[in-house]
């Protein structure tokens, strides 16, 4: 039987669980860690995630849910920093980590997981000097992102890369999101395919639910007599919402011809600036009204999850277009409330869509071809009811209580394979009275520091 951890340290350097997704860098990455942290803390694991302090408001530390702390770390100034900014406060972010640490008896802590590369240098280090296993979910890698990069958008940095590549050699267990993650780790960072762990995010499922669609149309304030088609996510132009914008515009003016038999469109965006979008947080606006369709485009900022749902309810049709997901959590979060995903056939949302089943997949980024695939489904009712009533039934395919069930096992996995390094470094280096009597003058937590790095060089 694997073993399982009596407490976990959860890093994520650049941005809070805590913080609303949907905005700046808060996004799925959030969500997972905030979902997978209350679950494992009902299961009796005890969970605290060091988070860097992006305000002097942000207490020390933070009882954030039964068996679930937050530790804001102090890093750097609190605001005017993004994750550009924020290699250079991994000193300062390390440091409040291993102070948290020292405060406490050895062994405090059973487990390190790290969420996205920052994060893992920090892990990296916190690892050899606690001598527990790391564990790590990369949530995007640079290699891919800068494979697809949208039309204008920036690459990841090289830096990013090189980091991403050190997390990788180093960490006992990568955690991949979806079967084509965990070839990318292996055919573009080397990663071993037998420290790899796929392991399928999940959705609330009994936040999201299905529900009525007037009902959410009246908290939305949108007219019961439309067909809406719904963004959701970081506006960026990895997100992609402007080729939602530019495909759906001729579908809306033709909607608008007296003959044209169907009903009037309208396209909803949900979510704030991020990333390269923040150089241009109005270019969604300025393109619908080039476009000709402002008053067909409603946009609102971004939404908690209970209003979110509502948001999903709304929608007779869910679109993401992006150029990259690793998977794409609000696919299977719009399906649990039974609305059919139009999504474009990249890394995880081939899992997150059962394309023909719950949803459609398209090939590329032509706004004509994304103007067909719209058109064969909101112009086409008896399609798109069939995919609506197929949606739930997918979703519930990916709960949070299943990714719990997996990331225990990966656990268990990094657990057991460290116990059985140190066991044979221990009888390899300690099996003379001579060596124990060497090693006795050594402190406690620097035998075990010392034991983790014969045992990472092989010795």
């Amino acid at each position: 039987m694997l073993p399982v951890p009596r407490r976990v340290a959860l890093i994520s350097v650049h941005t809070s669980p805590l913080a609303q997704p949907g905005t700046g860098d808060a996004g799925g990455l959030n969500v997972y860690v905030w979902q997978t942290a209350i679950r494992l803390a009902r299961r009796g694991v005890q969970v605290e995630i060091f988070t860097r302090a992006t305000s002097s408001a942000d207490a020390p530390v933070v009882d954030a849910a039964p068996g679930v702390l937050v530790r804001h770390v102090v890093a750097g100034p609190f605001e005017g920093l993004d994750k550009t900014d924020l290699p250079a406060q991994l000193c300062a972010f390390t440091a409040g980590v291993l102070r948290a640490e020292a405060m406490n008896d050895p062994g405090y802590y059973d487990l390190i997981h790290s969420h996205y590369w920052l994060s893992g240098q920090v892990g990296w280090l916190a690892r050899d000097r606690w001598s527990v296993p790391l564990v790590h979910t990369a949530h995007t890698l640079a290699a891919v992102k800068n494979a697809s990069l949208a039309k204008g958008d920036t690459a990841e940095p090289r830096l990013r890369e090189i980091g991403e590549q050190q997390v990788v050699d180093e960490a006992d267990r990568l955690v991949a999101n979806t079967e084509t993650e965990a070839a990318e780790l292996v055919s573009m960072y080397g990663a071993d395919p037998d420290r790899i762990d796929v392991v399928y995010p999940g959705a609330d499922l009994d936040c999201y639910t299905t529900g009525s669609m007037p009902k959410a149309r009246a908290e939305l304030g949108l007219d019961p007599g439309e067909q809406v088609v719904t963004f959701v996510g970081r506006i960026q132009p990895l997100k992609a919402p402007d080729v939602l914008l530019a495909a759906a515009a001729p579908l809306i003016h033709r909607s608008r011809q007296p003959d044209s038999g169907v009903r009037p469109l309208r396209v909803l965006i949900v979510g704030g600036p991020s990333g390269t979008g923040l150089e241009r947080p109005g270019a969604l606006i300025e393109q619908a009204a080039q476009l000709g369709i402002s008053d067909a485009v409603t946009f609102l900022p971004p939404q908690p999850s209970d209003r979110l749902a509502d948001v999903y309810r709304a929608s007779d049709l869910f679109a993401m277009p992006s150029y990259s997901e690793s998977f794409g959590m609000v696919a299977i979060e719009a399906q649990a409330c039974g609305t059919p995903v139009i999504a474009a056939r990249v890394g995880g949302l081939e899992v997150a869509v059962a394309d023909g089943h719950s949803g459609l997949l398209v090939d590329g980024h032509e706004i004509d071809t994304w103007t067909s695939a719209l058109e064969s489904l909101l112009w086409q009712p008896d399609r798109l009811a069939e995919l609506a009533a197929s949606a739930r039934g997918h979703a519930e395919q990916f709960s949070w209580e299943h990714t719990v069930d997996a990331l225990l096992v990966s656990y268990g996995r990094a657990m057991s394979s460290l116990e059985s390094s140190k066991h044979a470094v221990l009888k390899e280096h300690l099996g003379s009275k001579g060596a124990l009597g060497m090693a006795d003058g050594i402190g406690q937590r620097m035998r075990r520091s010392w034991l983790r790095r014969r045992t990472r060089v092989g010795a």
